[in-house]
């Protein structure tokens, strides 16, 4: 364990020069603590077959939902991590989690509806509604005891309104890093089915699950709702691979999976074959990789629980899952939270882009002096 540490999470990799987002958005003299990729090198299996597939030198098209090895990788993986059975033509290989609820917005909804997601959201998917000309339904997300937790009272309300015919889940959420448990879900599942709301999960982060007491139960093992949900993942935040663009979405009804791939067909290409064979990869072959990733984000995480809520005007309660820490800064007591943390010389997610003006999201999926040396900027 302590190998792999050593090569792949306390190692610094250079990622300005091969003209990574992250570290070339900012200036150089900013700290990029912002948009949620690690800054991990992949585990060696996954470069290895990417290097096979280079070599091989011939880059066609392939049909990604045709790989029966990248099907059996999925399937295997959701049956030892999630204990969920599912069956190859439920599966849809797609070139992104964005574009997978964007389609599924389009699907399941018609211009005017309005859709319903959780706030604080990540930019993208809580801008979904307008870019596809939809209302915004949105349901507040609530702190009890030091964990988030949906409005459930506010979720029936708005579920209600004939004109609600979708919701757009995040589970793990982010930015906020809860892990929605299976009564919690229930709840939601009797909601959606109660008012006729059709259910899509991002969960992209449901392997990322930093507290060991919890474990992630995905929507697509609901009773009653499960069969007819949306329910997207990828490999991609969880063994760094999002530049390879490939993702799937697990529709186990048919006529949802057909109004999916109807709406999909000549708007989304296929996913990128490099990233499916990627995916087949980690899912199959990096476990020891996985598992020391995630306990050095837990000792990451830690380190910031200590050392955040010793800076005045700041405070940050560990969730149970991502590599994101959500913290509020609310008691900076300054008008703009993202030009202080820019001022301390640190470049983290603004929270004004998930909604939420007085807190800021750091991406802790970094080597631990990235994190020290931050915490000394806050310092000063």
């Amino acid at each position: 364990m302590n190998d792999l540490v050593a090569e792949y999470f306390d190692r610094s990799v250079d990622r300005k020069a091969s003209g990574a987002m992250k570290w070339n958005h900012y200036d150089d003299e900013l700290l990029p603590l912002w948009v949620a990729d690690s800054d991990f090198k992949c585990a060696s299996p996954i470069t290895d077959a990417l290097h096979r597939a280079v070599d091989h030198g011939v880059f066609g098209y392939h049909k990604p939902g045709e790989s029966h090895s990248a099907n059996a990788a999925v399937k295997s993986w959701l049956k030892r991590r999630h204990d969920w059975s599912i069956e190859d033509d439920w599966l849809v290989w797609l070139p992104g989690v964005v574009s997978a609820f964007n389609v599924a917005t389009l699907a399941y909804s018609k211009p005017g509806d309005k859709v319903l997601v959780q706030l604080p959201n990540y930019k993208p998917l809580r801008l979904c509604p307008a870019m596809n000309n939809r209302e915004l339904a949105s349901v507040a997300t609530l702190e009890e005891d030091g964990r988030w937790v949906l409005s459930f009272d506010e979720l029936e309300q708005q579920a209600a309104d004939p004109a609600c015919s979708l919701f757009l889940l995040c589970n793990p959420m982010n930015p906020c890093g809860s892990v929605l448990s299976k009564k919690e879900l229930q709840r939601i599942e009797t909601i959606c089915l109660k008012h006729h709301v059709t259910l899509c999960v991002d969960e992209i982060h449901c392997d990322l699950v930093l507290d060991q007491q919890q474990t992630h139960f995905t929507a697509g093992r609901l009773d009653n709702i499960g069969e007819q949900s949306i329910v997207i993942m990828a490999a991609n935040k969880t063994f760094n691979v999002a530049g390879l663009t490939s993702a799937f979405a697990i529709i186990p009804d048919k006529k949802q999976r057909l109004k999916f791939q109807q709406v999909a067909m000549g708007l989304l290409p296929w996913a990128n074959h490099m990233g499916v064979l990627a995916t087949e990869v980690a899912f199959t072959q990096c476990d020891d990789w996985y598992e020391a990733q995630l306990n050095y984000l837990r000792g990451n995480q830690q380190y910031l629980q200590q050392s955040l809520n010793q800076i005045e005007g700041l405070s940050y309660h560990p969730a149970a899952a991502t590599f994101l820490a959500w913290v509020d800064a609310s008691g900076l007591a300054v008008d703009d939270v993202q030009a202080y943390m820019i001022g301390k010389g640190l470049a983290p997610s603004a929270g004004s882009d998930f909604g939420w003006n007085d807190y800021t999201r750091i991406n802790f999926a970094c080597p631990r002096k990235n994190l020290e040396q931050a915490i000394e900027r806050l310092s000063n």
